[in-house]
This record gives structure tokens, C-alpha cells and sequence, in this order.
């Protein structure tokens, strides 16, 4: 318990947020040329949201958005012949490209069904004792020398079904080897941009404090006190559920469940762990919301007097991609949902913030760490640092997660508020 008690003031970097009242180095643009599509099941030709998209032989990828929309930017000097889609659930497709490539194709993914003869037989006696194996194989399984991520970063605020501010940024992170924690890794903002609601309607606004260092504090396998420090697991019961596939490789898949109420809210979710390694390679988890004041103690950092705040649900995906023989941090996705009103008022409004970073470059040579005086606070949030958001080629060669159709009509009806 005293675990739990100590990790609980961590935990709340993590969510952290704040309710109020209403120098940037930018990459030098080189010769690049874009591969753009739409991803869709061959079968039911369904759009398929969240597939990893990597240039083969390279470092480089991004990730489709919701809609299965992505673009991916590749400098000319690079001989890139084909991309990879990878998905959970799918098999990997292989495309040739080159710089001719139409814009906006249709690419489609093949749903795999898992044989039993693809399902390895479990040699241990029970779950809990696949995920702690899984936990000593930390520093086997993921690097062990200093990484410098490239990475593209998104948190959004919505009161309702209206968005009321965006922020983006592009991001460099530095991963210091998985035999330490995360103390010593650090995110620096390159570029970024925010665009909030001018409106007085919108009087709320929302403050993620810390929000591009999602890409250190959620990476779960670089802080054990999160779900996999074994002080944490007897709190915890583990079910062993139906093998699957992430980048065409087997999957252990675990539930896992709260077993009673804590001092500070546990979690719930599933882990995928790799039938070959034994690396963690995707982590879903939400926060236990049995005890709304205690979520609320640990989330809520401020907010005006005389406001309710109700928390509805704190839920994350965290994504590992394996290549060459070890597992890196690939994708990040938050989403926080609450419900706020006026003491004297009869309902309250439904509010959310969604904020998610995909890698899509990684240094593995030469590796200096991020600078403190240019990393980026826990106590700041992007809004306030980032500028306005009006130039169309504001990215540049950087890729990004393509927006989704409501998020593109979203930022049309900001910017017209802006203009009147």
C-alpha cells in the first residue's frame, strides 16, 4: 500500500489538468515529396482508424488518423520503394511507392484470423506470472542505450461536440536506456501552434499542464509505478484471453481488473505481450472510477470557485513498435472526460480533452540528451507556449497525424471566429 500511496502524486502528473477563465527551433525545410491514402478493410471496406504507417528500411512513419487518413513525407534522398500498414487484428501490407505516386489512394488491409497453430501453449501456471516474467525481460526487450525520438503531438479540448482549443506541436524526445526510469528522460517543443475558441460562450477554458511529456510519463514499461511495479501487481487480478496479432506478430492478451479499492485509483485494461519476447507491445488502460472524489483529487489541479467538476472517465493506449531485435515507443493516445456545472445551474456540460503522440523518426546514433533549460515543464501547458495557427505550410518536411474531417471543419469554424 505505501506503493500506491508514495506513486499517487506521480500518477497525477500524468492527467493533471487545470480549469480557468478566459522560442521555438523550426527544422529546415529540405526536398520532400508526400504518399497520402485512405485505409480500408478488403473485406467489408470499412475505414480502419490508428494504422501504423512506416517507410520501409528507414526510421520514419506516422500513424492514419481515426478516419484511416494519413500522409507521410519522405525527403528525396532517401530510396524508399514500399511502405508498411501494420494493425491489431491485420495482416501487414506491403505497398510499392515512388515519387509519382497519386495522391489519396485507396489502400486496403486483410483481417486475420488466428489459427490454433499459431497460438503457443502457455508453460507457466497463470497470467500474473506471464506479466512478471514479461517486467524482467524490461531491459532485455527495449533499449539499453540513449534514443532520440522524433515525434508529432495533438491535444484537443472539446465542451460537447465543439471543439474549443487545439494545439500541436512537433517534438523531440530523449529516451535514456530501459535499465533506468524515466527521470532523466526529457521532450523539447521544436515547432507548435495552438488555436482556442474566441468566443465568450466559451468561457471555460481547459489547461493540460505538461501535455508533450505524455511521451515520458505514459510510456508504462519506463515507469513500472503506473502497473508494473511488483509492489502494485497483488492488487490486481490477471485473466489469460484469445491470442491475437499486432505487426504480424502473436500476442498474449491479459485483462486485467482492480482487486479491491486502493488509497489512489487503480486501473482496469489489457495487455498485449509478444509470444516470442515477451515484450509489452500495446497497454490499454482507463482509471477504476468507483471513487469519483478520489479520481478527482488526483486529476484536478484548480478551477474556479463555485464550479462542480464531475470526472467521467481518464482512458489510454500505449503503443511499442519492434524493429531490429528491440521494442520502441511508438504511439500514445489520452482521453479525459468530465462533466462541469454552475452551482446555480440545473445541468451540467459534458467536456473532454484528447491528446495523443505518434513517433515518426528515431535517432540511434550519436544521441545527446535534451538540454533542461530547452526541455519542456510539467508545469506549463503547450496552449501558452505554442503560436497562432494560420499557415497552411506550417510543418514543412515534419510529418504529423493527418486531422480527421470533424477536426478540419472544426478549425474552418475557429478561424472564422477569429476573423470577425
Amino acid at each position: 500500500m505505501n506503493t500506491i500511496i508514495k506513486n499517487a502524486r506521480r500518477i497525477s502528473l500524468l492527467v493533471g489538468f487545470i480549469l480557468l477563465f478566459p522560442t521555438i527551433q523550426a527544422q529546415n525545410d529540405t526536398d520532400y515529396y508526400t504518399v497520402s491514402g485512405l485505409i480500408k478493410d478488403k473485406q467489408t471496406q470499412k475505414k480502419i482508424g490508428y494504422v501504423t504507417v512506416s517507410a520501409t528500411g528507414t526510421n520514419i512513419g506516422t500513424i492514419a488518423n481515426e478516419d484511416g487518413e494519413f500522409t507521410l513525407k519522405l525527403n528525396d534522398t532517401l530510396d524508399v520503394k514500399e511502405i508498411e500498414l501494420s494493425c491489431l487484428g491485420y495482416y501487414n501490407t506491403k505497398v510499392s511507392i515512388s515519387k509519382n505516386n497519386s495522391p489519396n489512394q485507396v489502400f486496403y488491409m486483410n483481417s486475420r484470423t488466428i489459427n490454433l497453430k499459431e497460438v503457443n501453449v502457455l508453460s507457466w501456471k497463470n497470467a500474473r506470472e506471464l506479466i512478471e516474467i514479461a517486467i524482467e525481460k524490461i531491459a532485455e526487450n527495449y533499449s539499453i542505450t540513449p534514443n532520440l525520438l522524433t515525434g508529432f503531438y495533438r491535444e484537443t479540448a472539446q465542451k460537447g461536440k465543439k471543439y474549443i482549443n487545439i494545439s500541436e506541436a512537433v517534438i523531440h524526445i530523449y529516451k535514456s536506456s530501459y535499465k533506468s526510469d524515466a527521470e532523466s528522460d526529457r521532450v523539447q517543443v521544436l515547432k507548435g501552434r495552438k488555436l482556442v475558441s474566441p468566443k465568450k460562450s466559451d468561457t471555460l477554458s481547459v489547461k493540460l499542464l505538461g501535455g508533450p511529456n505524455l511521451s515520458v510519463y505514459v510510456d508504462i514499461v519506463k515507469n513500472p509505478y503506473m502497473l508494473l511495479d511488483k509492489e502494485i501487481l497483488p492488487y490486481y487480478t490477471y485473466k489469460l484471453g484469445d491470442a491475437t496479432s499486432i505487426n504480424d506478430r502473436m500476442q498474449y492478451v491479459v485483462y486485467f481488473s482492480p482487486e479491491a479499492l486502493a488509497a489512489t485509483p487503480l486501473y482496469r485494461g489489457t495487455y498485449y505481450i509478444d509470444q516470442q519476447t515477451l515484450a509489452f507491445t500495446r497497454v490499454e488502460f482507463q482509471i477504476d472510477m468507483r471513487d469519483k472524489n478520489m479520481v478527482t483529487s488526483l486529476i484536478l489541479k484548480q478551477k474556479p470557485k463555485g464550479l462542480r467538476f464531475s470526472p467521467e472517465g481518464v482512458e489510454y493506449v500505449v503503443g511499442y513498435k519492434y524493429q531490429d531485435g528491440k521494442s520502441y515507443l511508438n504511439y500514445i493516445h489520452n482521453e479525459i472526460k468530465f462533466k462541469c456545472d454552475w452551482k446555480i445551474k440545473l445541468f451540467a456540460t459534458s467536456y473532454s480533452v484528447v491528446s495523443e503522440m505518434v513517433v515518426t523518426d528515431n535517432q540511434k546514433e550519436s544521441v545527446l540528451r535534451i538540454p533542461l533549460k530547452e526541455s519542456f515543464s510539467m508545469r506549463k501547458s503547450l496552449s501558452e507556449e505554442a503560436i497562432g495557427y494560420f499557415d497552411e505550410n506550417f510543418w514543412g518536411a515534419y510529418n504529423i497525424i493527418e486531422p480527421t474531417e470533424s477536426l478540419e471543419s472544426a478549425v474552418s469554424k475557429l478561424k472564422k471566429d477569429k476573423d470577425k
